[in-house]
């Protein structure tokens, strides 16, 4: 099993299998939200712990439709952990270990702030 957990340890899951990629957004929503590096999990690997009822989630203004889910107690940010898709992001930030992944690919290059190597 391959643990993770939001700052505060109230939400906590598991995974069965390990993410397949992990990639890296440098959109300024990304960025501000906290959750530029993420992993794509199954659905199916997920097995939740705790706090699934302690996350919020914040529903953007069109165009765009990407919903972003945190920690209602600490304000991790969570990625997309509610999601009813077979495959979806989660920050890889709430991994308590490494997950051995190197970042493959990029998005919004051009929006990377130069403190970011």
């Amino acid at each position: 099993m391959i643990s993770a957990s939001c700052n505060c340890g109230v939400v906590r899951f598991e995974l069965t299998e390990a993410p397949s990629t992990l990639g890296a957004c440098y959109c300024s929503r990304c960025r501000k939200a906290g959750a530029s590096a993420m992993v794509f999990i199954k659905k199916e690997s997920l097995n939740w712990v705790s706090g699934q009822d302690q996350i919020a989630v914040y529903r953007p203004q069109q165009p765009y439709k990407y919903k972003r889910c945190f920690c209602k107690i600490c304000g991790t940010s969570l990625g997309e952990v509610l999601s009813e898709e077979a495959s979806f992001p989660v920050s890889a930030n709430v991994f308590d270990g490494d997950l051995g992944l190197q970042v493959q690919f990029e998005e919004h290059v051009e929006d990377k702030p130069s403190w970011m190597e």
